[in-house]
């Protein structure tokens, strides 16, 4: 009698020991971005599936962090004290859009093995690939210059520290990477949450203070002709449009969710873009859940009490104490900048990375490259800093965000493409339903960023 022996094999091949084909693409992957990282998360093959979707947890909540960044604050508060609560639609509207366009970068990366820089460098010729990088540098420095003054702010409204000297401190938190990566990423991603659920607090006792109307608050996130009618709302409505969907969330995401050792077979990717898709969703509802409170509350705070020109972090700050009568209010406020300032900058250095080694696969030492990388947003954050001074950060954050528009288009068509190839993406190709609503998406914030910008010019 034959004796066959069981099968005791693991239930997957790992990603890491199965070559990548070329497909569709011009060159097969090299070594991924944030190498140092990748796959560095055991995910379960057994077990029940909340325990198999709690390795997935994590991801979408750094990604969620861009979407409220000091830039957002600036276009928040402007157009909450302007025109109190009717731009909420237009927070809601952005926040769907960013949804859709994250779920194609987790799938993207989840059925190709590639990032968004890597797709871009492997799937385009040189030519067209490095204007790709040139472009996605300069966006990375854009949002790191945010990032950088939004955290000086917070330091300044805090601890009185100079907002130059702020600006420099924030390169400290390239060692906070590098010792929280040091111990696992998932020790980073803790840190961000943690950071993430005490902004959601500090707004919570603001709008608490605040006593906004409800009612107003709900009727907020209906659509209005007065956004197209009105030249002043239409433009904060594209700021904040332009504010919240950016060109490094989508190379972020299609880096880090490549953290998690799922396995090759078709089933296992599968349920890795379901389970990366749900965590990016629910993430991003708390940022858009933070975005409309920072609405509400400048139009609790500011619009319904006449002061309708408020715009800068530092004027929305001492501002909150006298009108809602408590001296916690602008502390919170403070805190709550400081962390989101903290957690963009983190965040951002990653997307740089992840830009830098996915386009050129330039490979440096972890500390050297984010010193690097900071070092390219700390030199031109300080200098528009000195230029500008303290009193006109707003007109510095609504800069950086007109540049992050104009950059946008040349991210969101290469994911859009890329995802929509059966040769590039296999079995997990997006749907021609997804990939009709993502083009009808790219269609609109590439026409609301060109008039974003035309109406920049026009304004001098």
């Amino acid at each position: 009698m034959t004796v066959v022996s069981p099968d005791l094999s693991p239930p997957t091949t790992p990603r890491s020991a199965m070559p990548i084909a070329h497909g569709g693409w011009r060159r097969a992957a090299g070594e991924p971005a944030l190498s140092d990282v990748f796959g560095s998360i055991p995910v379960s093959m057994t077990g029940t599936t909340l325990r198999r979707f709690g390795a997935f947890f994590g991801p979408g909540y750094l990604v969620a962090v861009g979407y409220m960044d000091p830039g957002n604050w600036a276009t928040s508060i402007a157009g909450g004290s302007k025109f109190g609560y009717a731009l909420l639609v237009v927070a809601l509207v952005s926040n769907i859009m960013a949804i859709i366009l994250q779920s194609l970068c987790a799938r993207l990366a989840i059925a190709s093995g590639r990032d968004l820089a890597q797709a871009c460098r492997d799937g385009y010729p040189r030519w067209a690939a490095y204007p790709l990088w040139a472009l996605a540098e300069i966006a990375i420095i854009a949002t790191d210059v945010a990032e950088v003054i939004g955290t000086a702010i917070g330091l300044n409204l805090l601890f009185g520290i100079p907002l130059e000297i702020g600006v420099i401190l924030t390169a400290l938190d390239v060692f906070v990477v590098l010792a929280l990566q040091k111990l696992g990423f998932r020790y980073l991603e803790a840190f961000v949450i943690t950071l993430l659920g005490i902004i959601a607090i500090c707004f919570t006792v603001q709008i608490g203070l605040a006593d906004p109307d409800w009612g107003a608050v709900i009727r907020g996130f209906a659509p209005t002709t007065d956004i197209i009618a009105n030249p002043d709302m239409l433009y904060l409505a594209l700021g904040i449009l332009g504010a919240t969907v950016m060109p490094h969330n989508l190379y972020l995401h299609s880096a880090i969710v490549q953290t998690r050792a799922y396995g090759s077979k078709l089933e296992d990717k599968r349920e890795a873009l379901t389970f990366a898709t749900i965590d990016s969703t629910v993430a991003l509802m708390l940022a858009l859940l933070v975005n409309a409170s920072i609405l509400i509350l400048a139009a609790a705070a500011f619009y319904n009490t006449g002061r309708t020109d408020v715009a800068e972090l530092g004027e929305a700050h001492s501002l909150l104490a006298p009108l809602l009568g408590s001296s916690i209010a602008p502390v919170m406020f403070g805190i709550a900048l400081l962390c989101c300032g903290l957690n963009s900058t983190v965040t951002a250095t990653l997307a740089g990375q992840a830009v830098m080694e996915g386009f050129i696969d330039i490979r440096l030492k972890p500390w050297l490259r984010r010193l690097v990388t900071r070092g390219i947003a700390i030199i031109p954050a300080a200098g528009v800093t000195l230029f500008y001074g303290d009193s006109q950060t707003a007109k510095l954050l609504i800069l950086t965000q007109v540049v992050l528009s104009l950059q946008l288009p040349f991210a969101i068509l290469p994911l859009v493409q890329f995802t929509a190839s059966r040769a590039k993406m296999g079995a997990l190709v997006a749907p021609r339903w997804l990939t009709a609503i993502a083009m009808v998406i790219a269609g609109v914030i590439i026409a609301l960023n060109i008039k974003l910008l035309y109406d920049f010019a026009l304004s001098g």
